[in-house]
């Protein structure tokens, strides 16, 4: 099925309309006709190939939100109209251990991903949602709950996910003190979660620029940590710490806000390994951890708590043809809290 796209035909290149072929649904797949895909920070990094072993031309997007266009005739779980959406991978081995607990984003052969992987056990590159449909195996697409508005809907599959998981994993509870490290795409959706699940949350941010915006997600507090005054000011004070951030940072200064038994889980990849000293650790026994995306099991889970609790993402909708006017504002920090790119725009572009 010929199919129109956006995509990036070199590294740093800039964006452009393009047609890729998508396949015919085979007996367990779907055919989904995209609504909205989410453009998340790694798109860009992608893009740029800044970690390395890029696929060109490379179609973005896993952010994938849109409705069931046609099904195989093995299909079970979907029909055609149904609203569903689409991640970071689209298939795994299905038979390594962690595949078969539900966590296949850390399964033991690799997932493959949305885009810029190859198809699992082929040479055949995936594409992403910038573009008018997909084909994925039923088992890898997810059900959108009709209360999620679904442009909003789109940013869950993967900021959500991403800040979601560890919350559940490490074990957030009423009444814990948490502290959010940064107040972007997946930093917004950490206040929400967090505030849902009723634990008592501060924004840390450089940025004074972004303390209305916290207070307004329903942050408890919010603290300017430019200095290492304001990190003594709360020095072990949280019980956990999520930390979004993807630029340079110290891990060790906010490790000394955690109170004993504290756990600081890092959800962003600086370009640069950061040191981490002994001590931050085992002087209050505090626990550093890291969390990727979710599988397909918890993710519906987390749209399920979406659906009840009245949380969606916040977002600029966007026509496809300003996707490069976005990467430049997303490399400024421009952006509250997620693009969305509106597919049937890149119809007409197309």
């Amino acid at each position: 099925m010929k199919t129109a796209a956006y995509a990036a035909l070199t590294a740093k290149a800039s964006l452009a309309p393009y047609t890729i072929d998508r396949r015919e649904p085979g007996p367990h797949e779907i055919s989904i006709d995209i609504l909205y895909c989410g453009v998340c920070h790694s798109d860009l990094h992608q893009v740029c190939d800044e970690w390395g072993g890029a696929i060109f031309p490379m179609v973005p997007g896993h952010e994938i939100v849109g409705k069931v266009a046609k099904i195989g005739a093995g299909v079970s779980k979907y029909n055609v109209g149904d609203s569903v959406g689409v991640g970071c991978f689209v298939d795994s081995c299905r038979e390594c251990e962690q595949c078969k607990m539900g966590e296949e984003q850390y399964c033991e052969q690799g997932m493959t991903p949305t885009y810029n992987g190859y198809e699992h056990g082929t040479q055949v590159p995936t594409y992403g949602g910038y573009s008018t449909r997909i084909t994925v195996h039923e088992d890898y697409v997810l059900r959108i709950p009709e209360s999620i508005p679904l442009d909003r809907a789109a940013p869950l599959l993967c900021a959500g996910i991403t800040t979601y998981s560890p919350l559940r994993h490490y074990g957030l509870k009423a009444g814990d003190r948490l502290g959010v490290v940064g107040l972007g795409g997946l930093g917004h959706m950490a206040v929400k979660f967090s505030r849902a699940l009723s634990a008592e949350v501060t924004v840390l941010s450089t940025s004074e620029a972004k303390r209305e915006a916290a207070m307004q997600l329903g942050a408890h507090a919010f603290t300017v940590v430019r200095d290492k005054a304001a990190f003594k000011a709360l020095s072990k004070r949280f019980d956990f710490i999520i930390d979004t951030v993807s630029a340079p940072h110290d891990y060790n200064l906010y490790l000394s806000l955690l109170r004993t038994d504290g756990t600081m889980v890092l959800l962003g990849i600086p370009e640069r390994p950061a040191p981490v000293a002994a001590g931050a650790l085992i002087m209050q026994r505090r626990k550093l951890g890291g969390s990727l995306i979710g599988g397909i099991r918890e993710t519906q889970e987390m749209l399920d708590f979406c659906a009840e609790h009245g949380i969606a993402s916040d977002i600029e909708l966007i026509d496809a043809g300003y996707i490069n006017d976005a990467y430049e504002r997303m490399l400024k920090g421009d952006v509250h809290y997620r693009f969305v790119i509106d597919i049937a725009t890149l119809k007409k572009a197309g």
